[in-house]
């Protein structure tokens, strides 16, 4: 469109926010610190052009960023063997349980056998709380002893201790302590908590986390306390004061100090210092008011019963998988009679894998739902004490959607989705599309025609003060919500409104209207034209077509479900070996899950190129069946190689190998420590790249229905940094940093050797 003047808006002479990220681009080149958000803020000729004779130019300076040392990649691999044989302990207690139980039904001659006191103690030590968390706070302790805050070399001696001590937490099942066990998990670490804190967040392992008297810190805060910069680690402590609250999704850097009674909203991301009283936000946190304490004044006491009940309540929830094991493995005895020898054993137990794993699979969901729809008795919204009847139940349902996300993973996005929600007492629409989302589903509502994309939030608890807040949350009809998008208690996403991705909710918006970052920002958007029948109104061949295609998300559970088998075997055929028995097999079940591990990779690598092929860049609509197919192939990705090694090895070669297998271009001395990369073949990581915990590399975007694939590519020496996501089309500069929940617009191009930050990011002048 021609400019007639310096009046003229960017949006309204047919400007979108492709061609918005297109013009920041360009405008860049004499421009370095120009944001996407100031073309929205500043949409007219004549007030951009006063933004930008108001930026100061900041040629960043010219880095060298190093390769991981192959020593380091070495030691990975290396310390992988121990790591994994932690993991084989616990199956091979399970498989002497087992043992010890058959022996008393029959003659089972291929199942070992241990005495009971044996099993005992290793099931305390391996699979309860107290154990777990002994093993991994009592390992952090003695790898991170004399680690200081500071920076150090990427694979340098503190970074491989530091990420030992977290593959430990993983390994020993810390990481999923719930309730009262994380204060307890924090404690053992070293942190320093006061009496009254609400901690339903991860601990940092460096143990350098000060929470004050009656702080509360919401779920999924990132307090770790370190990022890679490049090839420098960044260590810090986090410190929050007394009765300040931090909400979920935040993220807290190293060196981050939260004052007394001050409060961090959802999302935020908190470079430094928040003062005492005040209400910080956004990504990064900029000051948005005086602390609201939209509580009760007096703090409700904290009752024993109620304490008792959060740690019973943890420690039934990951006795939850065992339940559900229960069905699969009365199945699976009667395809393995009693004095079968070890071929025929396993035989029968093969036979068994696709009833055995519907079994399991069908028990796990009955649990789920029955526990969810019991719990969401009698939840009511408004303010109630964290330990009362109603903040017990509503902490406990969230518990539940969380662990069904990962376990019953083939229900999520699609078309089974909507009833499975409805079941569980969620109001689901006509047509809805939802994915990963977590939710208090009897507080949820989700129009018709609406779209939910991987892991939303919706009607999250909010908490301070030794209360927590419940209310309702809407996704209105043919509204859309991004990944990793927040509907917060009492708020909406309107009839035909957007929040994009990394967004957040805002408290008033009008039907039709579009927000992105945070704070939500309001963008100009039009709908794209597409044929209604592939979008919204499939004709019913096109329903049964989606249908058979997803009901072979089956088949990597049934993987799952022979790996695990032939696991099994691997460790009977090692025990029943005269020269190692049950010492030597225990010892040697590192090596066999790290075989399957690699199996299981190997099937979902071979799956992905028989289902999808090649990625390019392209559009597709929902109702097609290359969207389905690859659902299919990150059903593979998700259900097997994720659970079984891509998961336990972020940071490694073996990762990486995963990746190139799968189509991705990576180049030498990568730190990669995500699997997100939806269409693996658009992704390019050149030469010593840093991806960071929680980081998308998100290769398309789902507008209006639509599939639009395109690169994200990461040139030389670029870092991004914790639960940063890089939207299609982007390119991310030689040696340039992205930092901690950082989100880069589509088509945007960041220069090289530039550092940014925010949500969108903003030039980051620290």
């Amino acid at each position: 469109m021609p400019v007639t003047g310096a009046g003229d808006d960017f949006f309204a002479t047919g400007g979108n926010s492709l061609a918005a990220a297109q013009l920041t681009t360009r405008l860049r080149t004499r421009y370095p610190a120009v944001a996407v958000l100031d073309v929205y803020q500043n949409p007219t000729l004549r007030k951009l052009a006063r933004r930008l004779e108001r930026s100061v130019r900041e040629d960043g300076d010219a880095r060298t960023v190093a390769p991981v040392p192959a020593r380091a990649k070495a030691a990975q691999c290396l310390l992988l063997l121990p790591l994994f044989t932690l993991v084989g302990l616990r199956w091979t207690v399970a498989l002497l349980a087992l043992g010890n139980l058959l022996h008393r039904l029959g003659p089972y001659p291929w199942a070992p056998t241990a005495s009971w006191w044996y099993v005992a103690a290793g099931a305390a030590l391996l699979f309860s709380p107290p154990g777990r968390l002994a093993i991994a706070a009592g390992g952090a302790r003695l790898l991170l002893r004399g680690v200081r805050a500071g920076r150090h070399p990427r694979g340098g001696s503190v970074h491989l201790r530091l990420w030992t001590a977290e593959r430990l937490a993983e390994c020993s099942g810390a990481t999923s302590l719930t309730g009262p066990w994380l204060q307890r998990y924090a404690r053992a670490l070293g942190a320093r908590l006061g009496p009254d804190v609400d901690l339903h967040s991860l601990p940092p392992v460096t143990g350098m986390l000060r929470l004050g008297r009656g702080c509360a810190v919401e779920s999924e805060v990132d307090l770790s306390g370190h990022w890679l910069d490049g090839d420098r680690l960044e260590i810090g402590s986090v410190r929050i004061g007394a009765g300040a609250v931090v909400g979920t999704r935040s993220t807290l850097f190293p060196g981050a100090r939260v004052g007394k009674r001050a409060e961090v909203a959802p999302g935020s991301a908190v470079a430094g210092q928040v003062p005492a009283g005040q209400r910080w936000g956004g990504a990064p946190a900029v000051r948005l008011g005086r602390a609201k304490h939209d509580w009760p004044g007096e703090r409700p006491p904290r009752a024993l019963l109620w304490r008792a009940m959060y740690g019973a309540t943890g420690f039934c929830l990951t006795a939850l998988p065992l339940l559900a094991a229960l069905p699969a493995l009365l199945v699976a005895g009667r395809f393995v009679p009693a004095g079968a020898g070890p071929a025929g054993a396993l035989r029968g137990a093969l036979l068994a894998v696709v009833p055995g794993a519907l079994a399991f699979v069908l028990a796990y969901a009955l649990l789920v739902l029955t526990a969810v729809r019991l719990l969401s008795l009698g939840l009511r919204t408004g303010n109630h004490p964290t330990h009362s009847r109603v903040g017990w139940q509503a902490w406990a349902v969230v518990q539940l959607m969380d662990l069904a996300r990962a376990t019953l993973f083939p229900l999520y996005a699609g078309l089974v989705t909507p009833v499975w929600l409805r079941l569980l007492g969620m109001r689901v629409g006509r047509g809805a599309e939802v994915s990963t989302v977590l939710a208090l589903p009897s507080l949820t509502t989700v129009g018709d025609g609406a779209f939910l994309a991987d892991d939303t939030l919706t009607a999250p608890c909010e908490r301070g003060g030794g209360w927590m807040r419940i209310g309702r949350s809407e996704i209105g009809r043919r509204a859309f919500l991004g990944n990793s998008g927040m509907t917060a208690p009492g708020r909406s996403v309107p009839d035909g409104g957007l929040v994009g991705v990394l967004s957040a909710t805002p408290k008033k918006a009008k039907k039709g209207s579009s927000y992105l970052g945070l704070p939500p920002v309001r963008l100009p958007r039009s709908a794209a034209a597409a044929d209604g029948s592939r979008t919204y109104d499939p004709p019913a061949r096109l329903l049964w077509a989606r249908g058979l295609v997803e009901a072979c998300r089956l088949v990597p559970v049934f993987c799952s479900a022979g790996l695990a088998v032939l696991t099994l075997a691997a460790l009977c055929a090692l025990a029943a070996t005269p020269v190692l028995g049950v010492p030597g097999a225990a010892l040697l079940s590192g090596a066999v899950l790290l075989t399957a591990g690699a199996a299981a990779c190997a099937v979902t690598v071979a799956a992905k190129w028989l289902l999808v092929g090649r990625h390019r860049r392209a559009e597709h609509p929902l109702w097609s069946g290359f969207v389905w197919r690859g659902e299919l192939a990150d059903t593979f990705v998700e259900v097997l190689a994720v659970p079984w090694l891509a998961g336990a090895v972020p940071g490694t070669p073996l990762l990486v190998l995963l990746l190139r297998g799968l189509g991705a271009r990576i180049g030498r001395g990568v730190w990669c420590e995500s699997y997100w990369l939806p269409e693996t073949d658009l992704v390019t990581l050149g030469d010593a790249v840093s991806v960071n915990r929680g980081c998308v590399l998100q290769t398309h975007l789902f507008h209006d229905r639509i599939l639009r694939t395109d690169t994200v590519v990461l040139r030389e020496g670029a870092t991004l940094g914790p639960g940063g996501i890089v939207l299609p089309g982007s390119t991310v500069g030689a040696r340039s940093t992205l930092g901690p929940a950082s989100l880069v617009m589509a088509g945007e191009s960041v220069p090289a050797d530039t550092r940014w930050l925010g949500n969108p990011i903003e030039a980051w002048r620290s």
